[in-house]
């Protein structure tokens, strides 16, 4: 990593990588995998360190979570949970032998299969599971501890898995208030605390309930409630709540931290996408990547790629798509595969299924492809250190 470069965190279903370019951003570099090649989620850095966290695991390892102190050049595993090979290890001493497996007591034992995102706020790192809780460190990932109180709220027990399962995939901060958290859980909606995880509110009802119609699939909104199916969220810059969120079923956004949500589709291709960037200076300016629908593929519409930018806060749309293909594209950009930069004109970089990651410099106007033939790309985060 660059000391005044950026570099791209990539999770995968084949490890982390990095994609490292100068101070210009430029001059890609991939390096990887990172992780022993364990499915990564989600990767996070702190710009002050450069320390590297990923977060990840599966039935197979279980899940843990790795750090590098050496900027991916080597990372070490806390595991938190136990899999299937720690079975197969207990009972066959020659693989225990060759995998260097001990008999060690883990701190979750089966409690949950991955983690799913990591967050960094306020001195503390943050994990998202699957199935669905939140977890805590305040020594940088050595030792975790459970919310309870959020895998306790009373509606817990109707809380429905998403086509991925139970996923706690988004957790959003805010800088002026420590205590202030939300998080998205698939498909059981949006969550938040302002007591730093003492107790939890729904923030999925509406403002303009008339609008809140039945959508024929069982995660959609029902009873003046969306959410429950919310695939990302993002917090915007300055003072207030200003939220966004990419849902099954549109962009939303809402100006009081999530008690009311008001519809931002119009305009769009399409009401189906994964991933929503916000401007890290422009609360009024957000990216997001249409898909052609849950059933239809989810690929981008027509298979011509195009990253949709608002100016205004979702009142109105443009396509973006010089640099990105325009015919036969039908990769899926993940709700995690979305990210930015801190520059000026700001970065915004996004990953796809299919293994290429694409870049712009100019908040959109135009995209390089900067790298090629990578695995599943699951997650994209930026370590700016300019």
């Amino acid at each position: 990593m660059a000391a005044d470069g950026v570099t791209i965190l990539l999770g995968t279903t084949k490890g982390s990588f990095l994609i490292a370019g100068g101070a210009e951003r430029d001059g890609w570099r991939v390096s990887g995998p990172g992780c022993d090649g364990w499915p990564i989620n989600h990767v996070v850095g702190d710009p002050e360190t450069g320390t590297l966290w990923a977060g990840g695991g599966g039935d197979w390892h279980g899940a843990g979570i790795w750090r590098s102190q050496d900027g991916g050049a080597s990372w070490q595993v806390t595991r938190l949970t136990g899999g299937a090979m720690d079975e197969w290890a207990a009972s066959d001493p020659g693989f225990a032998e060759m995998i260097g497996w001990t008999d060690t007591p883990l701190p979750f034992g089966r409690d949950f299969a991955q983690v799913w995102s990591l967050h960094r706020a306020h001195g503390t790192l943050y994990a998202g599971t699957k199935p669905a809780a939140l977890l805590a460190s305040d020594d940088d990932g050595t030792t975790w501890r459970r919310i309870d109180a959020l895998t306790e709220h009373p509606s817990a027990q109707d809380w429905n898995p998403g086509a991925a399962g139970l996923v706690l995939h988004s957790i959003v901060s805010d800088p002026g208030a420590a205590g202030k958290l939300w998080v998205g859980i698939s498909a059981a909606g949006v969550f938040a605390t302002e007591d730093g995880g003492a107790s939890w509110e729904r923030r999925n009802r509406l403002s303009n309930a008339e609008a809140c119609g039945h959508h024929d699939h069982p995660a959609a909104p029902r009873d003046g409630e969306i959410g429950h199916c919310v695939h990302n969220i993002r917090r915007a810059p300055g003072s207030g709540d200003l939220l966004y969120q990419q849902n099954h079923h549109g962009v939303w956004r809402s100006g009081d931290g999530g008690r009311s949500w008001e519809d931002a589709t119009e305009g769009l291709p399409s009401t189906f996408g994964f991933p929503i960037q916000v401007h890290p200076r422009d609360p009024g300016t957000i990216w997001t990547l249409p898909l052609n629908g849950d059933s239809a593929g989810r690929f981008p519409p027509d298979a011509a790629a195009a990253v949709w930018r608002s100016r205004d806060g979702g009142a109105s749309w443009q396509a973006l798509r010089a640099g990105l293909p325009q015919r036969d594209c039908y990769f899926t950009v993940l709700r995690q595969a979305m990210a930015g930069d801190s520059r000026d004109p700001a970065g915004i970089y996004f990953g796809t299924n299919s293994g290429p990651v694409f870049a712009s410099r100019d908040e959109g106007d135009s995209w390089t492809e900067i790298a090629r033939h990578l695995p599943t790309i699951l997650s994209v985060e930026v370590l700016d250190r300019g």
